[in-house]
């Protein structure tokens, strides 16, 4: 059975996007869980973080979430470098793990100041992981301001 390819992934914070290679996790740089871009949000203080795609919730932790699409497709959204570490201080989530949901909908509300506090990076990778038929594409060229929301990657 073919998949059929999804729309366009959108933005889940508000910044200025960011090429993989230069997120400082290799994890991430290194394309290890799979191919995306990144965004690294704008000021110090709270922001939201909405669903670039929709889905459901496939796993959900204060600082990552993974939505997994109605065509088989699993986006990961992770906030920050090492912020697992933050044990979820700075992180409001709004959603539960196996609920439905739209792109564009809240899943959480991130305060900046505690990451950065603490000395953690706050780019958030935006991953298509591996296994998906379809290459993601960039929409937007590195260091150029993204909006919430705003179209960030296409599948080809």
């Amino acid at each position: 059975m073919r998949l059929r390819r999804p729309k366009d992934l959108c933005s889940p914070v508000a910044g200025t996007a960011v090429p993989l290679a230069d997120v400082p996790d290799p994890v991430f740089a290194e394309e290890i869980v799979g191919p995306g871009v990144a965004v690294e949000p704008l000021g110090d203080s709270s922001v939201a973080v909405v669903a670039p795609v929709g889905g459901q919730i496939s796993k959900l932790h204060p600082h990552a979430f993974v939505i997994t699409t109605g065509e088989g497709l699993d986006v990961l959204v992770h906030l920050g470098i090492d912020t697992v570490t933050l044990r979820g201080r700075g992180f409001e989530v709004h959603k539960v793990e196996g609920e439905t949901v739209q792109v564009g909908d809240k899943i959480v509300t991130w305060d900046l100041s505690v990451a950065k506090k603490a000395g953690l990076g706050v780019t958030v990778p935006v991953i298509v992981l591996t296994g998906s038929p379809y290459t993601p594409e960039p929409l937007v060229w590195p260091g150029t301001p993204v909006l919430l929301g705003s179209p960030l990657l296409r599948l080809k």
